[in-house]
C-alpha cells in the first residue's frame, strides 16, 4: 500500500491493515481549495500535520468544512519537496495510547503545499494570488517562537532580517517578512479583513506575531516600500486581527517502534528523512492522544467551525488563563522537575520516571498539592482534571518516545515561568513561600543537574541552554563527594530575579533550596537520599 491518492483507492487493504481513510472526496476538496482558499497555515511540521490537519479533516467529515488547509513552508523547503509532494499531501497519522495500542488514519485535508520562496516565481506568484482572495478567512502559525525573533540580545535587528528590512517587500527571506510582503498584497488588492493566528506554544503569542509583522511594516515605511495607511491598515484588529492561542499535544519525533508498525501492515515508503535543515520527519506522524486548543475568538472576515472539532473559542483573558494554567501548575512545572532529576538519575524516558516513586511523588506534590492553591482556573477547563490527566495519562504513556534530556534544553529560560510564578503568588497570598518544600526541590535539583554530574558520580552532558556557560561557572568548584566545596556559590543564581521573576531569599526559600543542594552533593546517591528525605 502507497500513501498516496492513487494508492487510497485499494480501501479494502488499508481497512484490513485497520487504518481508516477519508470518508470524502480528497481530490475534489484539494480542487475546491485550490480555487478560493480560506485557510493557510505557515509551518509544515508534525504538530500542525497532526493536530491542525486533523482538526480540518474531522470538520470536513462532518460537512462543517468544504475546503481544506494551504500548507506552506517558510523555513526547510525540502520538507514539502520531500514529505508533502510524493505522498500527495496526505499524511499518515498515528496516535500512540498508554496501553500500547494505536490509532491509525489518514489525513486528507492538507489541499496543497507551498514554498514561501520569494526567489521562486512560480511559488511566490502562487501565494500573492492566495492572499489578493478576498475569501481568505485564517492564516495559522506554527513556526515555533524563534521565528518570530527580529533582534539579538543588543537589541539590533539579526543579519538576515536587517536583510528583508533593506531588501523591502519584493523579495523577502525570512517569516516574518514573507507575511509583512502577503499582507501588503492584500492590502493593495481586496483589503479584505484577515484573521492572523499564532498557534505556537509561547505566552502571548498573538501579541508577539503582531508585533514582529508591524515591526517590519513600520521599518519598510520608514524606507519608503510602503505607505504609512498599510500601516495603520494592519494595525487595525478590525481589519487584521492577532488573536491569542493556546496549544498542548506532545508530538515527538517518528518513532521507529511506528515506523516498523506501519511497514509490518503492508504500507510502503514510511521511512523517516533527515532534510538539509536537520528536520527529522516522516511520512507519519506520532502523537498522544490528548490535545487541547483555545483560541481568541476575533476572525474579522469569519471562520471555520473550529469549537465543532474540540477547539476552545473564547476571549483573550481567558486564552491567557489556560496558558497560565498549564505553564505554570498543571504540566511544564512537572516536565521540566523530571527532566532535571531524569537526567541526574540516569533516565533516557519521561514515562519511566513515573514508575519511580519518589518522582510519581515529586509531581505530584509540584502539581496538586503546592500548585493548586494558587492556580490560574481558566473556567472553561478544570486544572484539577488537567493535572490528573497529565500525571496519570499523559506524562506516565511508555509508547511517547520523549526524553528529560530533550526537555532540558533551556531550563534557564523556563524556571522563571515553570515555578517563578507560582513562588510570586505565594508570598503575595501568605507573605513568602516558605511552605513550599516540593518546588525548591525541583530548583535544588536543577542545581545539581548543572554540575553535570550524576547520582553515581559519573559526568554527563548538559542539554542545550544558552545560560549554560554562565551558569556552570557560577557552580565552578562544587565537588560531588565533597560538600566542603560548596562555599555559597548558589547564592548568585537563587537570587537572580532575572532567572527566576523573582529573588528567592526575599521570597524566604533561597536557604532552603541551598540546604537541600548540600545534601544532595554528600555523594554519589545523595540524590536519591534527599529525594526520598523529603517526599517521605
Amino acid at each position: 500500500m502507497k500513501l498516496t491518492l492513487a494508492g487510497l483507492k485499494d480501501t479494502a487493504a488499508w481497512e484490513a491493515a485497520g487504518i481508516r481513510l477519508p470518508a470524502y472526496d480528497v481530490e475534489h476538496v484539494a480542487e475546491e481549495t485550490r480555487k478560493a482558499p480560506v485557510w493557510v497555515h505557515f509551518g509544515a511540521g508534525n504538530i500542525f500535520r497532526i493536530f491542525i490537519g486533523g482538526l480540518a479533516d474531522r470538520l470536513i467529515q462532518e460537512g462543517e468544512m468544504k475546503k481544506g488547509i494551504t500548507c506552506v513552508e517558510t523555513f526547510d523547503f525540502d520538507v514539502i519537496d520531500k514529505i508533502y509532494k510524493p505522498y500527495d499531501n496526505l499524511v499518515l497519522a498515528v496516535t500512540l495510547k498508554a496501553d500500547g495500542s494505536t490509532d491509525k488514519e489518514v489525513i486528507g485535508s492538507l489541499t496543497e503545499a507551498v514554498k514561501a520562496q520569494s526567489t521562486d516565481e512560480a511559488e511566490w506568484n502562487r501565494l500573492k494570488e492566495i492572499f489578493a482572495n478576498p475569501g481568505l478567512q485564517m492564516i495559522s502559525f506554527t513556526i515555533t517562537e524563534k521565528g518570530y525573533a527580529l533582534k539579538s540580545a543588543d537589541g539590533s535587528f539579526f543579519p538576515f532580517v536587517q536583510a528583508d528590512i533593506d531588501n523591502g517587500p519584493a523579495k523577502p527571506g525570512a517569516a516574518m517578512a514573507v507575511v509583512c510582503a502577503l499582507l501588503y498584497e492584500r492590502y493593495q488588492t481586496s483589503k479584505a479583513p484577515l484573521a492572523v493566528v499564532s498557534m505556537d506554544n509561547c505566552s502571548h503569542n498573538g501579541e508577539k506575531l503582531q508585533g514582529s509583522i508591524v515591526t517590519m511594516a513600520k521599518e519598510w515605511e520608514k524606507k519608503g516600500y510602503v505607505d504609512a495607511d498599510f500601516v495603520a491598515w494592519l494595525s487595525d484588529d478590525t481589519q487584521v486581527s492577532f488573536p491569542w492561542s493556546m496549544i498542548d499535544k506532545i508530538t515527538p519525533r517518528p518513532a521507529d517502534s511506528v515506523c516498523q508498525e506501519l511497514k509490518k501492515a503492508g504500507v510502503e515508503d514510511m521511512d523517516p528523512v533527515i532534510t538539509s535543515k536537520k528536520t527529522y520527519i516522516a511520512p507519519f506522524v506520532n502523537a498522544e492522544g490528548p490535545q487541547y486548543l483555545v483560541i481568541e475568538d476575533k476572525f474579522p472576515n469569519g471562520r471555520p467551525a473550529l469549537e465543532k472539532a474540540g477547539v476552545y473559542m473564547t476571549d483573550r483573558d481567558t486564552v491567557n488563563k489556560v496558558e497560565r494554567m498549564k505553564v505554570t501548575t498543571c504540566l511544564n512545572p512537572l516536565h521540566t522537575a523530571l527532566a532535571v532529576y531524569g537526567c541526574v538519575l540516569g533516565y533516557t524516558l519521561i514515562a519511566d520516571e513515573m514508575k519511580d516513586a519518589e518522582l510519581k511523588k515529586l509531581v505530584h506534590e509540584i502539581g496538586p498539592v503546592e500548585g493548586m492553591p494558587v492556580v490560574t482556573d481558566p473556567g472553561i477547563l478544570s486544572p484539577v482534571d488537567f493535572v490528573d490527566e497529565v500525571i496519570h495519562v499523559r506524562i506516565p504513556n511508555p509508547f511517547m518516545p520523549d526524553t528529560p534530556q530533550r526537555i532540558a534544553t533551556d531550563t534557564s529560560q523556563k524556571v522563571g515561568i515553570r515555578y517563578g510564578e507560582t513562588i510570586k503568588s505565594y508570598v503575595a497570598k501568605y507573605g513568602d513561600a516558605k511552605k513550599l518544600t516540593a518546588i525548591p526541590l525541583a530548583i535544588a535539583g536543577w542545581c545539581r543537574y548543572l554540575l553535570a554530574v550524576d547520582d553515581k558520580g559519573e559526568a554527563f552532558e548538559l542539554s542545550a541552554d544558552p545560560m549554560v556557560p554562565q551558569l556552570t561557572k557560577a557552580v565552578e568548584g562544587i565537588v560531588v563527594g565533597k560538600p566542603e566545596t560548596y562555599t555559597g556559590q548558589l547564592k548568585a543564581i537563587l537570587s537572580n530575579a532575572n532567572i527566576f521573576g523573582i529573588d528567592l531569599y526575599e521570597a524566604g526559600i533561597g536557604d532552603k533550596v541551598e540546604a537541600m543542594f548540600l545534601e544532595e552533593i554528600a555523594g554519589p546517591g545523595a540524590v536519591r537520599a534527599t529525594l526520598k528525605k523529603y517526599l517521605a
